[in-house]
């Protein structure tokens, strides 16, 4: 097939247009160039910014396409304007969004019926910063603009949960490979709540097959909430960043509602970790029946550990500050938590070596 995907040099469309090259189709991409991303050999790029009408014309005159990927989209208004200048040379539509569409997230379980935020396909806030407030009914606009445009039949949407892997630029995981490589003790809430982060790779071969497959409609994207913990996720880190540390490694684990009660920043500080009443309840069954495969979680870290290792960068991004805690605070809620808590008949705290 010939592809187009608009993005494709940060994150989830660069390991889409990897994956699409070794599948033999032909790809083009559209961005700004902004990024040092290298592309395999083959494809074809157009430097251009998709807020231009006149650089969407320019695009428009590559075409046509039997598919494009949007992976980038998060203003509706933009959106728009790019599915309207490419409703006539491309064959059908995929918009990569998100589990924040979903209002009732991190509050309560959520499948593809959930109610979702109100979003209107035309509103541009004017602003281009990191907005978490604004970034689900922002999505959802995004995704009206493109039924209005491709109608359901020509659509595929799929919203994923938090997508880790190599190229990750939010920081969520370097973060906590970072600070395992450091030891001592380490801060560690919830060891046995499920959570569902999807490797990238798997979320890239799912969306290929759907494509191959000219599926469409609306897909959740992540694995069952059984197949992995927070603690597993942890240990994994932990192990995959043995030979980096020369002392030894202790997860702390504290109680959730007593980090909570300390004023812990939730989801950033101890990133991933959110006390809610289900921030990991995505319900998956829909992508699974139609062959979603997830490989262990503990196959994401060890693969994300080895490329930054090898000198692996993701791009620079505002939201990647945002994660981890601060060392001297970690110590002082260590200090605070050891101090009020007496040792259970199990043990609270797990040493790696």
């Amino acid at each position: 097939m010939r592809l187009l995907v608009l993005g494709g040099s940060w994150f989830v469309g660069r390991v889409v247009v990897d994956d699409a090259v070794g599948r033999g189709h032909e790809v083009m991409v559209f961005n700004r160039g902004r990024s040092l991303a290298r592309f395999p050999d083959g494809v074809r790029r157009i430097f251009g910014d998709r807020e231009s009408p006149q650089d969407l014309r320019r695009l428009a005159s590559h075409g046509p396409w039997d598919v494009v990927v949007d992976v980038a989209g998060s203003v509706p208004a933009v959106v728009r304007r790019s599915v309207e200048a490419l409703a006539d040379v491309a064959g059908r539509w995929v918009f990569v969004s998100t589990i924040s569409a979903y209002r009732d997230w991190p509050h309560a379980p959520v499948d593809e019926t959930s109610p979702l935020w109100d979003g209107d396909p035309d509103v541009d806030p004017g602003i281009r910063r990191w907005d978490p407030d604004a970034y689900g009914p922002l999505k959802v606009g995004c995704e009206l603009a493109c039924r209005q445009a491709f109608g359901d039949e020509r659509l595929l949407v799929l919203r994923p949960h938090v997508v880790l892997g190599r190229h990750e630029y939010v920081g969520r995981l370097p973060w906590w490979l970072s600070r395992m490589s450091r030891g001592g003790q380490v801060l560690a809430p919830g060891p046995d709540r499920a959570i569902q982060p999807v490797d990238v790779r798997d979320l890239a071969a799912f969306l290929l097959n759907q494509v191959e497959r000219a599926s469409n409609g609306v897909f959740n994207v992540a694995p069952r909430s059984e197949a992995a913990s927070y603690g597993d996720m942890l240990n994994a880190c932990a192990q995959a960043t043995a030979d980096q540390r020369r002392t030894p490694l202790e997860l702390v684990w504290a109680d959730e509602g007593w980090l909570v009660d300390q004023g812990v920043r939730q989801w950033t500080e101890l990133p991933l970790w959110r006390h809610a009443a289900a921030p990991w309840g995505m319900n998956v069954d829909r992508a699974h029946a139609a062959g979603l495969k997830c490989r262990p979680l503990a196959d994401t870290v060890a693969d994300t550990s080895k490329w930054l290792r090898t000198g692996g960068r993701p791009v620079d991004h505002e939201r990647f500050s945002e994660h981890g805690i601060a060392p001297d605070k970690e110590a002082a809620l260590i200090r605070r938590w050891l101090d009020r808590t007496p040792p259970p008949a199990s043990a609270s705290s797990r040493t790696h070596g």
